[in-house]
C-alpha cells in the first residue's frame, strides 16, 4: 500500500495519475496548502522541502519519496511499467520528464503567479512567462507531429507533461495553431486512469468557467505565496 500526500495541483496529479495508471493500491491524504499543513514538523520528516506530493511506500519499510518526478520514476521502477529498462529508451523518457520539470512546470507556475495570483499585474512578467510557455508548447507540438507519444510508447513523460499542459487556460496560454499538441492532449484526457487521477484528492471546480471558484482558489494561492 502507498500513502499519497497531495493536493489538487498539476504536481499532485502527476502522482495520482501515475498510481492510477499503474493500478497500485494507495490511500489519499489531502494536504491543505493554504493552512500550511505541508510545513508542519510531521510532514517535513517525510518531505524536507515542504511541498506536495509525497508518497510513503508501506511495503518498503515506509520509504518516503518526495519530488513529483522522482516519485514517478520510483513507482515506474517498482512496477516495471511506464519506463523502459534499456538505456536509450529510459533516457528518452527521462529527457521528456525533465523537460516538464525544468521547463513546462516552472514556466507555467510563474505564469500562474503573475497572471492569476499577484494582486499587482506586472505585464512584462506576465508576457515573459506566457510567451515562454507558448514556446515550450510549440516544442511539444513539433515533437508530436510524427509520433503518438513523447517517447516510443506511453510513459510517465506523457503523464507529467499532460498534468501541466491541461491547465493552459488557467495560465493564460494559447493552444491555437498547435494541432499535434491538441491531438495528444485529447487522447490523454480520454484515458480512464488519468480521468480518475485528476479527481484526487477531490474533483476541483472548473476554474476557467467558475469565476467564484477561481477567485477563491487565487486567494488561497496568494496566502501560500506570501508565507
Amino acid at each position: 500500500m502507498i500513502d499519497l500526500y497531495t493536493a489538487p495541483t498539476p504536481n499532485g496529479w502527476k502522482a495520482s495519475c501515475t498510481l492510477e495508471e499503474l493500478e497500485l493500491p494507495y490511500e489519499v491524504h489531502s494536504i491543505e496548502l493554504s493552512k500550511r499543513v505541508q510545513k508542519e514538523d510531521w510532514y517535513l520528516r517525510i518531505n524536507p522541502n515542504g511541498r506536495i506530493p509525497t508518497i510513503v511506500d508501506r511495503e518498503a519499510d515506509d520509504f518516503a519519496v518526495f519530488e513529483s518526478g522522482a516519485l514517478m520514476i520510483y513507482l515506474a521502477e517498482k512496477t516495471g511499467r511506464l519506463l523502459p529498462t534499456d538505456p536509450k529508451g529510459r533516457s528518452l523518457v527521462i529527457q521528456w520528464l525533465m523537460f516538464q520539470m525544468g521547463g513546462i512546470g516552472p514556466m507555467m507556475g510563474q505564469a500562474n503567479v503573475f497572471y492569476r495570483y499577484f494582486p499587482e499585474k506586472i505585464q512584462p512578467a506576465i508576457d515573459r512567462y506566457q510567451n515562454e510557455c507558448r514556446r515550450l508548447f510549440e516544442v511539444l507540438d513539433t515533437h508530436l507531429s510524427d509520433r503518438e507519444w513523447l517517447a516510443d510508447d506511453f510513459s510517465i513523460a506523457d503523464i507529467a507533461n499532460w498534468c501541466w499542459t491541461r491547465t493552459y487556460k488557467w495560465s493564460g496560454v494559447s493552444r491555437e495553431g498547435l494541432p499535434h499538441l491538441k491531438r495528444w492532449m485529447d487522447v490523454m484526457k480520454e484515458r480512464p486512469a488519468l480521468r480518475r487521477g485528476v479527481e484526487v484528492p477531490f474533483k476541483r471546480a472548473n476554474l476557467t468557467k467558475d469565476s467564484k471558484a477561481a477567485e477563491a482558489f487565487a486567494k488561497d494561492a496568494q496566502k501560500t505565496l506570501q508565507r
